[in-house]
């Protein structure tokens, strides 16, 4: 039987960071680019240009850590409303498996996320724009009846099923690399009747699901210019963490998840991997 002592726990971080919108999450990605992490950013929000110039500004030198993939369903106007190109999703599920592509003629290949190692980072950004992106491949999947209508719930249970089980892979032994879902929060009631936030998912009976499946659970939250990243349960979050005992309740956004990171696992001791085929950085 393995010791508790070598249990993947010791080296990896999985974490779920809730928070409302223009909180900073996606900013405060910048300490662990500035703690020499190696990331991967599936970009499902096409929000990064706020930490690409704040990169640049604090430490250039580093941007060619941050690796960046963009994936967002094509819409348009039709005369019975938004079409969508379902393709997002089925794109993301790729790169989860195998962070290849070709752009611009290049052919770029980092391996499987999978096997990555503790020194780099998958982010997922966000986990509610990935949602839409599975709701639109389950409509697309699931066929019309006679009446020419779709069943709603059929597409519902279709892309609950399939997401809940992209963070069941995320955060399973077998994937050796840390991950951080970035996910807007949502209040609803929980059984007891009481109002609660939850990540967005995909309808109501997903998203209290969602926490489940990982060891630490964080909040952002803005009040004025101030940001700030919670790591202990509020009145209205569930919140969690490993090792409640070292880490503090709050830390300021802009420094906290490198921090956690640090009380969490040792630092990187050596150059953030792999290396793809040609080096690449934040672009769009």
């Amino acid at each position: 039987m393995p010791s508790l002592k070598h249990h993947h726990s010791d080296s990896l971080v999985k974490v779920l960071q809730l928070g409302d919108s223009k909180a900073g999450k996606t900013m405060s990605l910048i300490s662990l680019v500035k703690a020499k992490y190696k990331l991967f950013i599936l970009d499902m929000d096409n929000l990064l240009d706020g930490l690409h110039k704040l990169i640049l500004r604090d430490c250039p030198e580093l941007i060619d850590n941050v690796e960046v993939r963009s994936l967002r369903d094509n819409r348009k106007g039709g005369p019975l409303g938004p079409i969508v190109t379902p393709k997002a999703y089925v794109d993301a599920i790729k790169m989860l498996d195998n962070w290849k592509y070709t752009e611009d003629g290049v052919d770029y290949d980092f391996g499987k996320p999978s096997e990555w190692g503790p020194d780099c980072i998958l982010v997922i950004d966000s986990l509610s724009r990935f949602a839409d992106a599975a709701y639109a491949w389950a409509d697309a999947m699931t066929p019309a009846g006679k009446s020419g209508e779709k069943d709603g719930r059929a597409i519902y249970g279709m892309a609950q099923d399939a997401l809940e089980s992209n963070l069941a892979g995320l955060t399973a032994p077998s994937f050796r690399t840390n991950v951080i879902v970035i996910a807007h929060i949502i209040y609803q009631m929980d059984n007891d009747g009481k109002q609660k936030g939850y990540p967005q998912g995909i309808g109501q009976k997903l998203s209290p699901k969602i926490p489940q499946y990982f060891p630490s659970v964080v909040y952002c939250k803005r009040e004025g210019d101030e940001r700030t990243m919670f790591t202990a349960s509020t009145k209205f979050i569930d919140l969690a963490n490993p090792a409640p005992f070292a880490v503090s309740d709050t830390y300021p956004t802009e420094t906290g998840l490198a921090e956690f990171f640090r009380i969490m696992r040792d630092q990187p001791q050596e150059e953030p991997k792999p290396k793809p085929t040609k080096v690449t950085s934040l672009r769009r």
